[in-house]
């Protein structure tokens, strides 16, 4: 065994790393994060990218460390933590498909859109907790399985951040009519998430049953 292999785990990590990285969908976020910020500046958009990600960081770990007991505290399940995730996830997508969103207020332009629901629920949503919950729980306080959760974690956030930064760039090839286009896509697809989240949810809760 190599020095790499004691205190990492390629497979692990793989999985990891792929497992998020479907969940969180960087490619699928560049429309709904176009639609979401399609009002805001060059740089206002940057830093609503850097922020989302942080919080969507920052959520994700806390839930990963903590969730569980947390859950369990408040007598909170999982398909409960769903079903939450969809509604929000629902509302924000009446918004874009209704066009409410284009005219944000100077806080939502700053710091809400970031916050939710780029942030939570959109990149920290619900399917991105409980898998990150149960890669924790599977590594049983391993430090080798929790270097390797972390950096495949950590791989995906970077992805994520990539595909948000350069999404100006679509932005400028699209224009303004082609961003309302894609908004309104965007605002259909999340719409579908929400809606699938929900369902999910209420299978989970009648199989409980």
């Amino acid at each position: 065994m190599s020095a790499l292999d004691a205190v990492f785990d390629a497979r692990l990590f793989i999985e990891v790393f792929i497992t998020l990285f479907v969940i969180m969908d960087p490619p699928g976020t560049v429309p709904i994060f176009l639609g979401l910020t399609s009002a805001m500046t060059h740089k206002q958009r940057a830093k609503a990218a850097r922020t989302a990600i942080f919080v969507a960081a920052g959520v994700i770990l806390a839930f990963a460390v903590f969730g569980q007991q947390l859950l369990t505290y408040m007598h909170i399940s999982i398909p409960a933590l769903q079903a939450s995730g969809g509604v929000l996830l629902f509302l924000i997508s009446m918004e874009l498909l209704t066009g409410k969103m284009e005219e944000p207020t100077a806080s939502s332009k700053n710091v809400n859109v970031a916050l939710v629901p780029l942030g939570t629920p959109l990149l920290a949503g619900p399917g991105a907790i409980v898998a990150s919950m149960l890669f924790v729980q599977r590594a049983d306080g391993d430090v080798r399985d929790l270097t390797s959760i972390f950096v495949g974690f950590v791989l995906v956030c970077v992805c994520l951040w990539a595909a948000m930064r350069f999404a100006s760039v679509v932005h400028r090839l699209l224009g303004e009519g082609g961003t309302l286009l894609v908004t309104r896509i965007a605002g259909l697809l999340l719409a579908a998430i929400a809606v699938q989240l929900i369902a999910d949810a209420v299978i989970a809760f009648v199989q409980t049953a």
